[in-house]
């Protein structure tokens, strides 16, 4: 029993050996993106507002446009608001040096802006695909409702803000220091899956995606120019899906109107 218990005992001390020589940084940044992701996977859904927060609403008319607004808020605090907090109070750094700057300003621009004229007749094609059309908007009510549109899209390009802080922010300049270029393709990983459910040519984009994102990150010093370049991918696609459903549903509802002029 005591030759068992010295082999423990000696495989505890080399685990704590090892670990010491591990910077801590890395450690915190690994672990609390499993945290922080596994959080947001059974809060922030749809089903937990439904189940324990729909009852506190007189109304369950706009129910589904509360719950978009829940998820995306309570995802904007845990991808954002509590990293922020790690980074000023256990890693005692600037927020500055995680992305959020206008740093080589012109560069930035200037490549947010030919990318976004690439991608406008990119989306503008898969928009008209049935893939697409089904699923954007995400929340189906907006499309009926150019109010609850504006106010959905300016809660998501806060949910966008934090996306793109949690991965090209916190975790590729947070993994820098260790793992330099790889950085990009470690937070390439967690980014992409996230994205399975999505239309197969968006999660497959978003491979891709993550690439360019990360190195614009890396070659700016910012995540700025990134976000602004998500924010009007995910606006377009939102937009031109709305204005493809109104069109299609006046089309139907003018043909109608011959059909029955017929009889």
């Amino acid at each position: 029993m005591k030759n068992y218990l010295s082999v423990i005992k000696d495989e505890i001390l080399i685990i704590k050996k090892e670990l010491k020589k591990l910077d801590h940084q890395t450690i915190i940044i690994f672990i609390s993106i499993l945290i922080l992701q596994t959080f947001s996977f059974y809060y922030s859904r749809k089903k937990f507002f439904r189940e324990n927060l729909a009852s506190l609403f007189p109304t369950n008319d706009y129910l589904p446009f509360y719950e978009y607004i829940y998820c995306l808020i309570l995802d904007f605090i845990i991808f954002f608001a509590i990293p922020l907090l790690i980074i000023k109070f256990l890693f005692k750094k600037k927020v500055t040096s995680y992305g959020i700057n206008l740093n080589n300003k012109s560069t930035g621009l200037k490549i947010a802006f030919i990318s976004i004229v690439i991608m406008f007749p990119v989306i503008w094609f898969v928009s008209s695909m049935p893939s697409f059309q089904s699923t954007y908007p995400n929340c189906n009510m907006v499309r009926d409702s150019w109010t609850l549109f504006i106010i959905y899209e300016t809660c998501l390009i806060f949910y966008m803000f934090a996306w793109e802080f949690i991965w090209r922010g916190f975790t590729l300049f947070g993994l820098e220091k260790i793992f330099g270029f790889y950085a990009i393709f470690i937070q390439m990983i967690p980014f992409t899956i996230l994205h399975n459910g999505k239309p197969i040519l968006e999660t497959f984009s978003s491979i891709l995606a993550g690439f360019f994102l990360g190195l614009l990150a890396i070659r700016t010093r910012s995540i700025l120019y990134g976000l602004l370049i998500h924010i009007s991918v995910m606006f377009m696609i939102d937009f031109i899906s709305i204005i493809r459903y109104k069109t299609r549903v006046f089309e139907i509802g003018f043909y109608s109107i011959i059909d029955m002029l017929k009889l």
